[in-house]
C-alpha cells in the first residue's frame, strides 16, 4: 500500500482547517503538499494497484481528499481517509456517497477530549470523530488503534468509542455522546469493516464457513456488561 500524509496534527496545531484555532488564532494549519501532487500520487498509485491510505486530520484536508477521490472516480479501490478526525458537516454524507473509508481510531477521541475544544471551539468540536453521525450516514467505518501513539489493545477502542469517557474522567456520560456507538457497531468497524476496507471481506472479518478461523474468546460477554466495564476485558484464548 501507499500512504500519504496531507495534514499534520491536532495537537501541534499543523491539521489543516478552514478557519484558525481558537487558541492559535495566527494559524489555520497547512497542507503538507500541493493537492495537485497529491492527486497525481492518488492517480499514480491507484494506476499501479496499490491499496491508498491518506493521512486527513483537519476539515479542509478532508473536503479535499473527498473532492480529489471524485474526480479521479477510483472505483473499486475503498480507499481509507486515515483519522478522518475532524469534518465539515457536508463531508459525513460524502464518504458513503463516494465509497471512501473513514479509517479511525477511536481511543484518540477520549484522549483528545480533554483538549480538543479548547483547541477549535464548541461549534468545530461537533463533528469531531463523528462516528455514529458516519454510520447513520452510510459510510463504512473502520478502527484501528495507531500505536504506538495510543494503545494497541483493541478492547481499548472499543471501550472509547461505546463510552467515550475521556482520561481525566470529566465526561463521565461520554465527549459529545451523540456520537456513542454501539458494541455491535464498534466490533463491526474492528472486524468486518476493516475486512472490506482492504478488500479482503470474503477471507476475513467475520466467523463463517471458508473464512480464515481469526478470533478470540474474551473473559467478559461485552455486549451484555456495563459498557464502562469492557476496558477490563482480557483476552483468554
Amino acid at each position: 500500500g501507499v500512504k500519504q500524509l496531507v495534514d499534520g496534527s491536532l495537537g501541534s496545531t499543523t491539521a489543516w482547517f478552514y478557519k484558525p484555532y481558537a487558541d492559535a488564532p495566527e494559524t489555520s494549519g497547512f497542507p503538507l503538499m500541493p493537492m495537485d501532487e497529491l492527486k497525481n500520487t492518488i492517480a499514480e498509485a491507484h494506476a499501479l494497484g496499490l491499496q491508498l491510505v491518506i493521512h486527513g486530520i483537519g476539515d479542509r484536508t478532508n473536503d479535499e481528499i473527498l473532492r480529489i477521490f471524485e474526480d479521479l472516480a477510483v472505483q473499486g479501490s475503498r480507499p481509507p481517509s486515515q483519522h478522518a478526525q475532524h469534518l465539515s458537516p457536508a463531508a459525513i454524507k460524502r464518504f458513503a456517497e463516494l465509497g471512501v473509508i473513514p479509517s479511525m481510531h477511536p481511543y484518540h477521541a477520549i484522549d483528545d477530549g480533554r483538549w480538543a475544544e479548547k483547541r477549535i471551539g464548541s461549534a468545530r468540536i461537533k463533528t469531531t470523530y463523528a462516528f455514529k453521525s458516519l454510520i447513520d450516514a452510510g459510510a463504512t467505518l473502520s478502527f484501528g488503534s495507531y500505536w504506538y501513539v495510543a494503545p494497541l489493545n483493541p478492547i481499548a477502542g472499543i471501550y472509547a468509542a461505546v463510552t467515550r469517557r475521556t482520561l481525566d474522567g470529566k465526561n463521565p456520560n461520554g465527549w459529545i455522546p451523540e456520537e456513542k456507538i454501539t458494541v455491535e457497531q464498534a466490533i463491526r468497524a474492528y472486524t468486518l469493516n476493516n475486512a472490506f476496507s482492504g478488500s479482503q471481506e470474503n477471507e476475513l472479518g467475520s466467523i463463517e464457513v471458508d473464512k480464515l478461523a481469526d478470533l478470540v474468546i474474551l473473559s467478559d460477554n461485552i455486549f451484555e456488561i456495563d459498557p464502562q466495564e469492557i476496558i477490563n476485558t482480557e483476552v483468554t484464548l
